[in-house]
């Protein structure tokens, strides 16, 4: 035990804290990063409209099968269809390959990770810099985002180098030079490309809260927006130009109007949550860090005229309430103003003079840190007992990682070592993350139908053209993916007798609450139909069970 006391103390003053950060961070991801099936919603759409600008050339219009996907950015659709041309061309993989669009995720939640620990040392130390870079690897939410081929994860490290730039500009602004300001309002330009406004929102929150509580701004001056503001616009115009006349005007109207004011104005796809959503969740989305983050939450407040204090409260608080604000609620939607909640919670944990939380406060933090992690092991355990009515021992071993980290947690709490214990709690968490990402969830059968699908379309007829296929009844974009967006959606069961009897060679998939409108539209066609499978499961994205039957014209 003492060994383990000397090298958790001992870490965070490593010479080379990057590397360290590096592994500790593939440690955590890469569980379940090449084996987890694609998503059935939001992974598959942006995976899909990146293959299709892979396989098209086009690389402004942004296209799902044969619609136009007017919400975000081409940013990550570039950066992924760039994965995928490294992945071809070093001969590890294809474009059929879902964790090679998921490749930008992993980047750009190791550059969060790293640059917190890079701009971190500036504000809080190099110690706690390392402490809190570690915090934020193992977030679960973080793990959950690299594991998903959209553009949180990737924005988050833009969002990252741009705040710890401008955190650099307010701390330490003798060293701060004109490439330093050149640098930020690129990386801004580039957050833009990944998902519109809410990059640059996040330094402008910050800085308004600043200017008002500081009552001057002389750091904006160092920041040179004359010419910033116009380098940002112009690293994101040429696309937004080139795409509005390719899309004659409604990829602005459709992206501002009815994705991001959607949003703001109401629940988007019954994404609502009530006042509080993000204080609420921050204990499972943060785990294992959320319990330092609440014990500081006092003393951090206390220390808030300390400049860099002050810059990271300025950087964390206004972002959340921006969220909390907004009717639309997901987890990973607050993730911009981890890194700051992860410096401050270091920062206080490493403070020999830190103020101590109150002992409920403590308390609270402990118990929801343990049980969280409890839950998430009993979630593995139970999960493929109800999926799949089968136990899984590989599910079992959540028990008893759970069980390590609330001893190692209370252990080391005992001792009034809350850095100590912060440290070994992510490191603890390392095997119960990789149980659920990697030992769980891809081993799964019943929740992953777009696969099994696609499976039994290439048994019934391995070489049938994309085309010649068609599906009603279960129109999730995953589908898509799995087997190319040349796919037939068809409208209900009679559009699928049609289309089935409208080509010879065609197969249909008919989900059980549009069989009997396929059959009987078959019987007044007289059309001959043979059964090649069923493939039955949980849709997730819509809470039910259904039951896909594959047909062809019988011989």
């Amino acid at each position: 035990m003492q060994a383990l006391r000397e090298f958790l103390d001992r870490l965070p003053e490593t010479r080379r804290p990057l590397p360290w950060l590096a592994l500790l961070c593939l440690l955590f991801w890469l569980p379940g990063f090449f084996t987890l099936p694609a998503g059935d919603r939001d992974e598959s759409r942006f995976a899909q409209a990146s293959r299709q600008m892979v396989e098209t050339g086009d690389y402004v219009r942004i296209r799902l099968g044969e619609v136009e996907r007017n919400k975000k950015p081409a940013g990550i659709h570039w950066a992924q269809a760039a994965a995928v041309h490294a992945v071809e061309a070093l001969g590890v993989g294809t474009r059929a390959d879902i964790w090679a669009y998921r490749l930008p995720s992993l980047i750009g939640a190791m550059l969060s990770v790293l640059a917190t620990a890079h701009f971190g040392r500036a504000l809080v130390g190099r110690r706690a810099a390392f402490l809190g870079a570690a915090l934020l690897a193992g977030c679960f939410v973080l793990g959950v985002e690299t594991h998903i081929a959209k553009t949180d994860a990737a924005l988050l490290g833009t969002i990252v180098v741009a705040m710890g730039l401008m955190g650099r500009a307010y701390v330490a602004p003798s060293g701060f030079g004109a490439r330093h300001a050149a640098a930020f309002w690129l990386v801004l330009g580039a957050s833009v490309l990944l998902k519109g406004p809410i990059g640059p929102l996040v330094p402008l929150l910050a800085g308004i809260t600043l200017a008002i509580a500081d009552r001057s701004a002389p750091w904006l001056r160092l920041l040179r927006p004359a010419w910033g503001v116009p380098l940002m616009l112009l690293a994101a115009a040429p696309w937004f130009v080139a795409v509005t006349i390719a899309t004659e005007g409604r990829f602005i109207a459709e992206a501002l109007g009815g994705d991001m004011l959607g949003k703001v104005g109401g629940a988007d796809e019954n994404h609502w949550g009530p006042p509080g959503y993000y204080l609420l969740s921050f204990g499972i989305a943060a785990f294992p860090a959320a319990f330092l983050v609440l014990r500081a939450a006092p003393g951090v407040w206390s220390d808030r005229l300390r400049p860099a204090t002050r810059f990271l409260l300025a950087w964390a608080v206004p972002v959340w309430l921006m969220f909390e604000a907004v009717t639309t609620k997901l987890p990973h939607y607050a993730l911009p103003a981890y890194p700051a909640l992860m410096l401050l919670a270091a920062a206080w944990a490493l403070d020999p003079l830190r103020r101590a939380p109150p002992r409920w406060l403590a308390g609270l933090a402990t118990f929801g840190a343990i049980a969280t992690a409890v839950g998430l092991a009993v979630a593995c355990a139970v999960l493929p007992v109800v999926a799949d009515r089968q136990v899984s021992v590989m599910a079992l071993l959540g028990l008893p990682a759970a069980a390590l980290f609330a001893w190692g947690l209370l252990r080391m709490l005992r001792e009034g070592a809350p850095a100590r214990a912060a440290l070994l709690a992510v490191m603890l968490a390392v095997p119960l993350q990789a149980v659920a990402l990697g030992g769980v969830l891809p081993r799964l059968t019943t929740p992953w139908l777009s696969p099994r699908i696609a499976d039994a379309v290439r048994q019934a007829a391995p070489a049938l053209p994309a085309a010649q296929f068609g599906i009603a009844g279960y129109h999730e974009p995953s589908l898509l993916f799995a087997m190319g967006g040349d796919i037939a959606l068809l409208a209900n069961g009679a559009a699928a007798a049609e289309f089935l009897g409208g080509r010879p060679g065609r197969l249909v998939a008919v989900a059980d609450r549009q069989e009997g409108a396929f059959r009987a539209e078959a019987a007044a066609r007289g059309l001959p139909v043979r059964e090649h499978g069923l493939v039955a499961g949980f849709n997730y994205s819509r809470g039910r069970q259904v039951a896909i039957m594959l047909y062809g014209v019988a011989e």
